[in-house]
């Protein structure tokens, strides 16, 4: 369950498509210096017609490409609180099951590192928590023991990942069309509210990018900040992953939030799904699942990591 799961949260890159959006045309001009543009101000100006030409729209989000970029490198250096809560539902949507696991994640070596505390907000056990410590000190062990040439190896792995997650975004980001709706108060910020629609008649490139062309949505920027604060995507059609692997049906439904934290980045807040889906042909899964993230705390270069059976001075 947890592999589909990811599957569907990997449906939240609509974020980055829309902030990586590229221009229709090559004729659209360059800007003269990239820093003054990212810092002069940006304005939503409708022109006669009462809309916002796309040039516009596609600075914003060029612009919020960039502090999202900034704020992914940040995340490596806060530790914080992961609780993942599903409810299973009926066929007739009546709750049947609820589960839900608290885990703290970790900064090991530069890798983000999960360690679970909690099953339906009860403490492990302690076998539970003997495991939970062996497989961290197993990472650690791991990491410290690394050669130069296995390290070097893993972040030209790591990149190259990077790189081809970079271009499936902006292969997604042809296939939108945006528009903006409103503006809106939002925790007590202004922010732009945005359409995206798939764009008519677009041809994915990539496979993963057909997923995108299913899905709507909409996005709330923060209008000082140039930070998106929301996503809120539906599906529009159903979508299968494989031939045998799951089928999504049409209506599923993902939420995202963001949150400002020491007035120096944002990071996710909450994720929410909703589900109806038939897994192998066989099972059908109905559900709704929360993600929140809590209590992030900046991880000093200089904090002493305690491994398992070591003293704690």
């Amino acid at each position: 369950m947890h592999f589909f799961l990811r599957s569907i949260l990997a449906l939240v890159v609509l974020a980055s498509a829309v902030m990586a959006q590229k221009p229709e045309s090559a004729a659209v001009p360059q800007l003269a210096s990239t820093q003054a543009a990212s810092t002069s101000p940006i304005t939503l100006t409708p022109d006669a017609s009462g809309t916002v030409p796309q040039e516009q729209i596609r600075e914003l989000l060029r612009r919020v490409a960039e502090k999202d970029l900034e704020n992914e490198k940040r995340l490596r250096d806060y530790t914080y609180i992961e609780r993942q809560e599903e409810h299973r539902l009926d066929g007739h949507g009546q709750v049947k099951k609820v589960e839900s696991r608290t885990s703290e994640i970790l900064q090991i070596y530069g890798e983000q590192v999960e360690r679970l505390t909690a099953k339906d907000d009860k403490p492990l056990s302690d076998n539970e928590a003997k495991k939970e410590d062996e497989k961290i000190q197993k990472i650690i062990d791991k990491r410290k023991n690394e050669s130069e040439s296995d390290r070097r190896k893993r972040l030209e792995k790591e990149e190259k990942q990077k790189e081809e997650d970079r271009q499936f975004v902006r292969e997604v980001a042809d296939a939108f069309a945006f528009r903006l709706l409103d503006s809106e108060i939002l925790d007590g910020r202004d922010t732009w509210v945005l359409a995206a629609d798939p764009r008519p008649g677009y041809e994915p490139k990539h496979r993963e990018a057909k997923i995108m062309m299913k899905f709507k949505g909409r996005m709330w920027i923060d209008k000082a900040e140039l930070q998106w604060v929301k996503l809120d995507l539906s599906a529009i059609d159903d979508i299968s992953f494989g031939w045998v692997i799951a089928r999504v049906h049409k209506g599923a439904h993902v939420l995202v939030e963001q949150v400002r934290v020491n007035d120096e980045v944002w990071l996710p807040k909450r994720v929410q799904f909703h589900l109806d889906a038939k897994l192998a042909l066989l099972k059908n899964y109905h559900g709704d699942v929360e993600q929140t993230f809590r209590d992030y705390k900046k991880f000093r270069t200089d904090t002493k990591i305690t491994v398992v059976g070591e003293r704690r001075e």
